[in-house]
């Protein structure tokens, strides 16, 4: 089915993959998301990303057990496929897609917000769609060109937070010239480390959870890795490892120099912290560096549809035509049809430039769930499946399986209850089943027209 020309070039190295997943998770979900989580939360968010990276973690692991065995661009809808069934492949790769859209758009819907921050005048749905021409046609350059621009993106990003937590941790021991030492006592003083109590941290794993999404690229980077026997473990280990260290440092500094009480989300609060203790050069450089973020964290979420829809295709569950790729090896129909569909970002941003970011994040959040969830099912299926001797030589295996899967699962229960709840997600949690009702609704048509088209 798969004709040699129309197949992707393994050309992305070790130091390409592990920085478009560090890349990919590290975006507006913690630069502007933030806000959000320590407003549920309060300094108890450092909780509440630690909890939500130790679930990723074992996410991540069990994604890389299959990815390992069988590397491929497909990744888990064609694992879901291959251990599970056709219609689990079927609804996990579309909703995959579905997910990276939203994921893109709330990337989008702030772009403005930081543009603003120097150009109040420019509308925010402008931002969105000159971000939208760029990035699309590096997308569609050779996969080589999107590693590297993504790689400089993500070392801005990771160079940014660095620096970020050693300037917070030098007001907090030092002080500046206009602020005394802040020391560590805001983790405290504002109604106590839980202020909202246990429901407010678990709202905050909300955001938290959000910001986490994208370490799922590694697996799609798979198809595309020149050694993905040797870079799949290594960039999982490290990645998740970053992550933890960047979000956890970055919201220890967040919460101990400003009272938490003061991040109220207007801008991105790293940016806002550094306003807050009057040093103005350095918020507007980092208020480059979440502009930045985004168009990396979007950049990554372009790259992965692209490749989603290129798998699709050759699994016989999208069109034909999205399977194609042109001479440099870009799934261009993919790319070019999931960015017209993220286009409706832009109108979202133009009607509810307020609430944009919110809404798309909690529609992206439900498929996120439906995503992590196959991931962790299918693995229990792919174990199952495999014979005594193969499961014994399985590389790189999933920690505690399979009593972690059950964990994880009941995690992911309990984030759409908590879901249920907030008023501003509870949309979200009523299209989740819509969505997948839709989902075997195609599958059932794509399977009735496929007799009568051989």
């Amino acid at each position: 089915m798969t004709e040699p020309d129309q197949q992707l070039h393994r050309s992305l190295r070790n130091r390409h993959i592990q920085l478009i997943a560090l890349g990919g998770a590290i975006g507006t979900g913690l630069f502007y998301g933030a806000a959000d989580s320590i407003a549920a939360a309060g300094p108890a968010v450092i909780v509440s990303y630690l909890v939500g990276g130790i679930v990723i973690y074992l996410i991540m692991r069990a994604l890389g057990e299959m990815s390992v065995h069988n590397p491929t661009s497909g990744a888990f809808s064609e694992y879901a496929h291959r251990w599970w069934g056709d219609l689990p492949g079927f609804i996990s790769g579309w909703n995959y897609w579905f997910n990276y859209i939203f994921v893109s758009m709330a990337e989008l819907s702030v772009v403005g917000i930081y543009i603003n921050y120097w150009f109040p005048a420019v509308p925010r749905w402008v931002s969105a769609a000159v971000l939208l021409v760029i990035v699309t046609t590096v997308n569609l350059l050779h996969v080589r060109a999107y590693g590297e621009v993504e790689f400089w993106f993500a070392i801005v990003k990771v160079i940014a937070i660095i620096a970020m937590i050693v300037l917070g941790l030098w007001i907090m021991v030092f002080g500046t010239h206009s602020t005394p030492a802040t020391g560590i006592g805001n983790l405290w003083r504002n109604g106590g480390f839980l202020p909202h109590g246990l429901t407010g941290m678990l709202a905050g794993i909300i955001v938290v959870m959000f910001s986490f999404g994208g370490t799922e690229l590694i697996g799609i980077t798979a198809g595309e890795a020149e050694d993905p026997q040797h870079s799949i473990p290594k960039a999982i280990n490290r990645v998740v490892g970053r992550i933890l260290l960047f979000y956890v440092g970055a919201l220890v500094v967040m919460v101990a120099i400003v009272p938490w009480t003061k991040i109220d989300g207007e801008a991105s609060p790293f940016v806002q912290i550094f306003d807050l203790v009057g040093i103005p050069g350095a918020a507007a450089i980092l208020n480059l560096v979440v502009l930045t973020a985004a168009i990396s964290a979007y950049n990554s979420g372009l790259y992965a549809n692209g490749r989603m829809l290129h798998a699709l295709a050759h699994q016989g569950d999208a069109p034909a035509f999205l399977g194609k790729v042109n001479k440099a090896g870009s799934p261009w129909a993919g790319v070019l049809l999931s960015s017209a569909v993220t286009a409706i970002a832009v109108v979202v941003v133009g009607l509810l430039p307020e609430q944009a970011f919110m809404y798309i994040m909690s529609i992206a959040m439900i498929a996120a769930i439906i995503n992590w969830a196959t991931i962790i099912i299918t693995q229990m299926f792919f174990r199952r499946r495999l014979d005594a001797d193969s499961r014994a030589q399985l590389a790189f295996t999933m920690p505690g399986a399979p009593v972690t899967n059950w964990i994880v699962l009941a995690f992911l229960v309990l984030m759409v209850v908590v879901m249920m709840v907030m008023p501003p997600y509870r949309i979200a949690v009523a299209i989740g089943p819509i969505w997948l009702a839709v989902l075997a609704l195609g599958w059932w048509l794509s399977r009735r027209r496929q007799p009568s088209s051989h």
